[in-house]
């Protein structure tokens, strides 16, 4: 299993970016690569909720299974190139001191061998890394 990590500290409230991050179906509205967002299921937020989310020409389910208000949440991800066994993603918020430090871990299973491992564990940095620079930006441009 391969893993990244992504990272930001932003001037804006751990709660903020909770809210952000919590809502769970509107990722469209913050990120870049994400096209269209939408939840699939009915109820509160929190673990087996799946939104769907249209990147590119890509299709994911994203379910979450960690949730833990103002600290973290995980989702698994499905529908990615068949190359990928599983993955997942975890955000982590911490307070420093009146900001946030966010941190992004991915972990991706593959099919085959070590090269093509780091090959897809080295997209999904780079998609990872473009995550959490827009949400970034959109928690530091929001009103208090």
């Amino acid at each position: 299993m391969a893993t990244t990590a992504s990272r930001a500290t932003v001037a804006a409230p751990v709660e903020t970016v909770w809210e952000a991050l919590a809502s769970f179906a509107d990722i469209s509205r913050w990120s870049r690569t994400v096209a269209q967002s939408s939840l699939l299921t009915a109820g509160p937020p929190g673990p087996g909720v799946t939104r769907r989310v249209q990147v590119g020409r890509s299709a994911l389910r994203e379910t979450v299974d960690e949730w833990e208000p103002g600290v973290r949440i995980g989702y698994r991800i499905e529908g990615l190139p068949a190359v990928v066994r599983s993955a997942h993603n975890t955000w982590q918020l911490a307070a420093a001191g009146e900001g946030t430090d966010i941190t992004l871990t991915g972990a991706i299973e593959t099919r085959g061998g070590p090269v093509v491992a780091r090959l897809v564990a080295g997209r999904v940095g780079r998609a990872n890394e473009e995550l959490v620079a827009d949400l970034a930006a959109h928690v530091t441009r929001r009103p208090a």
